[in-house]
């Protein structure tokens, strides 16, 4: 006997996982089967999931749901995971995929069988002035970035232990009404830092696009770093420049396929 069951493709950009999934499959509530099938250990395991649709105006639209089953607006990651996924079925050059913070454009730079390399133009970003964030035991001082999605960007000599509670407090504090995500920034040297990540509705991840944008702009708009930037993150380093809009380059990786039972 056969089980009911919804195909995904997996893939990972710098250690940031993406399941993708045609929309065809769309179940009743999207947000409670993306919490199932991100669990990583009831479910495929995932930072979200990619519901792709047909889009008039690209070559597909992008509907991101974290792990915790919320939408987010992009991710920077998931969305070269979603251009490796279609130049993998037809390739080309060039990928547009419609995403919640408007049309990301990718331009494959190499591939090499299920590996593949982009880069993609990230748009305009939004710098405002530091920011004081008082939490429980300290106050913390950040620079607000929006990359089509909240971010804010906090400079450390060092990355302590724990460092994910008080990025936690951050991301849930009340004046971000709607959450935000949370990188700690470690400048290196002109044009590299070193990041750590914590994001809204997943928690800690490995890396992330938008957050490696943000970091860089925060560190370019304050004059610790110059463009092109590159972001080193623990799973991997992501390439920013910052010429008016902004361009994220890395890389993207196919790891497998499957079916999930409803």
């Amino acid at each position: 006997m056969s089980l009911p069951a919804i195909p995904f493709f997996k893939a990972s950009a710098c250690g940031n996982d993406f399941l993708i999934i045609d929309g065809t499959y769309t179940p009743a509530d999207l947000a409670a089967f993306s919490r199932r099938i991100c669990d990583r250990h009831h479910g495929v395991g995932a930072d979200g999931v990619e519901w792709l649709f047909p889009a008039p105006d690209a070559d597909i639209r992008a509907r991101l749901f974290n792990a915790d089953g919320s939408e987010a607006e992009i991710s920077g990651n998931g969305t070269r995971c979603v251009a490796a996924y279609l130049c993998s079925e037809r390739p080309s050059e060039k990928v547009v995929i419609r995403t919640s913070a408007g049309l990301k454009t990718c331009t494959l730079v190499s591939t090499n069988e299920a590996q593949y390399e982009f880069e993609i133009a990230m748009g305009e970003p939004q710098v405002e002035t530091e920011l004081p964030v008082k939490l429980a035991t300290r106050e913390v001082r950040g620079i607000p970035v929006s990359m089509g999605n909240p971010h804010y960007v906090v400079f450390v000599s060092e990355f302590v232990h724990g460092w994910q509670v008080e990025a936690a407090e951050i991301g849930h504090h009340q004046h971000f009404k709607h959450g935000i995500n949370v990188e700690l920034v470690n400048v290196r040297d002109n044009n590299n830092i070193n990041t750590r990540f914590f994001e809204r509705g997943v928690g800690e991840t490995q890396s992330s696009g938008t957050g490696s944008c943000a970091a860089a702009v925060a560190s370019i708009a304050t004059g610790k770093a110059m463009s092109p930037v590159r972001v080193h993150a623990p799973g991997g380093v992501q390439v920013v420049r910052w010429e008016g809009q902004v361009f994220l380059r890395g890389s993207a990786q196919l790891i497998c396929r499957g079916e999930f039972f409803i």
